[in-house]
């Protein structure tokens, strides 16, 4: 291999190189001996040969195929653009929209396909009322959880009302591994009463006290009044619950309930204001039966926080790992067959209009 071996060539000189090689065979001087003189590889020439003898000519070209022959076919782009566009998955990201149609069967496409189909049709223009994430927040240091109820998060949070200064009060435990919500209550006053009962409530529903001190889960919160208060620490100590405390203005401490807090409030169905506790209490307990059964958590590999509290994250993520190889073969098959064969073919698997209504 020579200096022109390792440098791109131009078609002209290219054929100039031929030119002189074929003018020294027939002045008897070998292609190999012309080859050497020239400081370029043989085997590149017999290369250049060939394309010419088939008239591919001899223009530097980008190696492998132009388009895969796993890449998504037109009917699954109908149906990805059908879905982002209906009223009832309009708030999705292009993530969620994904995993939705992962799990109800409408086709199999990777989040970055999904992305440059509606990037493509200027369809991801404020998908959902969130904002971008700034990527900066980092993990506090904890053990490693291997399932639930090993480490509940909690916090209380304002609700506004339509009363200028008044506020309900949200409060919510979390938990850590599944992203479950265990327990929640609404209330008018922040008070270390209230926050007991919200801590013997998920006791209670996840019958923690039948399990030994050494599989009960421990607390972690940030350092409010109300996390402080003499009550919380007995519950804590006389039920064998280590409790963590986050750092003084560190919300990146206990980031699970702060990130809940924010989904919570961003929920596109979220009021802003509530009339009353009754009437947070009718939103919440439709919201929390949402978020723990049917939001795809992107936190969990985009299962339900029931599905991860029950076991079922790792099954369902290998089931749509098969799948979406299933399909990434049967595309394979039929761009062949499209390939080799110029009639279009059909795909009539459209999105049921029950889902996209």
């Amino acid at each position: 291999m020579g200096p022109i071996a390792g440098q791109l060539i131009s078609e002209q000189i290219k054929l100039e190189i031929l030119t002189v090689i074929a003018t020294s065979q027939h002045q008897g001087v070998s292609a190999q001996r012309s080859c050497s003189l020239l400081a370029i590889n043989h085997r590149r020439i017999v290369r250049w040969q060939q394309h010419a003898r088939l008239g591919q000519g001899l223009a530097d070209r980008t190696p492998g195929p132009k388009e895969a022959l796993h890449r998504v076919l037109p009917a699954e782009i109908e149906q990805i653009v059908a879905l982002a566009g209906s009223a009832r998955y309009a708030d999705l990201s292009h993530r969620m929209l994904a995993v939705t149609a992962w799990d109800k069967g409408l086709f199999q496409a990777s989040f970055s396909t999904v992305y440059r189909v509606l990037k493509e049709r200027n369809l991801m223009r404020a998908r959902g009322p969130g904002g971008r994430h700034n990527g900066n927040s980092k993990p506090p240091v904890r053990k490693a959880l291997s399932g639930p109820n090993q480490r509940w998060c909690w916090d209380i949070s304002y609700l506004m009302t339509f009363q200028k200064g008044v506020y309900l009060y949200l409060y919510l435990l979390l938990d850590e591994w599944s992203r479950k919500a265990i327990q929640w209550r609404i209330r008018w006053h922040q008070t270390a009463e209230e926050s007991r009962w919200l801590l013997e409530g998920g006791l209670v529903a996840q019958n923690i006290l039948d399990l030994p001190e050494e599989q009960r889960p421990e607390l972690i919160n940030d350092r409010g009044r109300q996390m402080k208060a003499k009550p919380i620490q007995r519950l804590c100590e006389d039920h064998g619950m280590p409790q963590l405390f986050a750092r003084p203005r560190t919300p990146n401490d206990n980031p699970f309930i702060e990130s809940a807090f924010s989904t919570v409030k961003r929920a596109p169905a979220y009021p802003g204001r509530f009339l009353d506790d009754g009437q947070a209490v009718a939103y919440f307990e439709r919201y929390f039966t949402w978020y723990d059964t049917e939001h795809y958590h992107s936190g969990i590999d985009y299962v339900t926080p029931q599905q991860a509290h029950d076991g079922l994250r790792g099954q369902i993520v290998n089931q749509r790992q098969t799948k979406k190889l299933a399909q990434r073969l049967r595309r394979r098959e039929q761009n062949q067959q499209q390939k080799n064969n110029p009639q279009k073919l059909k795909n009539h698997n459209k999105i049921p209009a029950s889902l996209v209504a």
